[in-house]
């Protein structure tokens, strides 16, 4: 059977225009790719720990492993960010080592990219309330059953997280990786289910403690992110730790 040299040609172009097995496009904007989603408020950006960050122009989604990105005893000692640790912890508590190890986990946050004041402020739940910008989750100031989080402050490692049964490390208090190391005392940490974000503990040269901000943990002022002002939280050494009486904002949800 004979071919003619146009339909040769035809098909070639066509099988190289085709995609290769298994590809797709990715509208998804993360910190491994260029690909980038108008709708995505570039805040979000410093989420630089998601796997994926997509938007419907009312919620921003974000999905995470919910891995650290930082060196840990919780970690499996085969893994080259596991480093052994001892001494104190925070509250110059004895630290004291849990069980768990960190496992990857499968995280999807879907916050409001235009948060405002709940008419009726809702507790924060157990479990993430939250998303940091290295993709930890962020915890409330309890552990189990509303106990207050005095003995299980002795098992947060180096850098003040820990993993609970299921593996999934979480940050209570002052993430130290990010204030200390990655970023400064004063920087955006990340964001709450409610939309409003989460800065560190330092605002102005001030160290913030729990009296200089609401009942939810935070106040509007101007930030460098936001040079309008924004409501937002700060961690601080002292209860509630990040958050206090609720979300401020209305909240979105998570899904794990």
């Amino acid at each position: 059977m004979k071919i003619s040299l146009l339909t040769a040609v035809t098909s070639l172009a066509v099988a190289a225009l085709a995609p290769l097995p298994g590809c797709k496009k990715d509208s998804s904007t993360n910190s491994n790719s260029s690909a980038t989603n108008a709708t995505v408020p570039a805040i979000y950006q410093k989420i630089y720990g998601a796997l994926s960050i997509t938007s419907d122009g009312t919620y921003v989604t974000i999905k995470t492993n919910g891995l650290p990105d930082h060196k840990s005893i919780y970690w499996p000692t085969s893994k080259s960010l596991y480093q052994t640790f001892s001494g104190t912890t925070f509250g110059g508590d004895t630290f004291v080592k849990n069980p768990n190890e960190i496992t990857s986990q499968t995280l999807t946050f879907k916050i409001p990219i235009n948060p405002t004041v709940a008419s009726n402020h809702a507790a924060t739940p157990f479990g993430p309330i939250g998303v940091a910008v290295n993709g930890v989750p962020f915890f409330n100031q309890y552990a189990a059953n509303y106990a207050a989080l005095t003995t299980e402050a002795q098992t947060l490692d180096q850098y003040w997280g820990h993993p609970q049964q299921s593996g999934q490390y979480h940050y209570h208090v002052e993430p130290l990786y990010l204030t200390q190391t990655k970023l400064t005392r004063s920087s955006l940490l990340g964001f709450l289910l409610d939309g409003f974000p989460v800065y560190g503990p330092e605002e102005n040269g001030k160290i913030l403690t729990s009296s200089d901000l609401d009942a939810y943990h935070g106040h509007t002022t101007v930030t460098a992110d936001y040079p309008n002002g924004i409501y937002h939280y700060h961690f601080t050494k002292d209860l509630p730790y990040l958050n206090g009486n609720g979300f401020y904002g209305t909240e979105g949800t998570v899904s794990q």
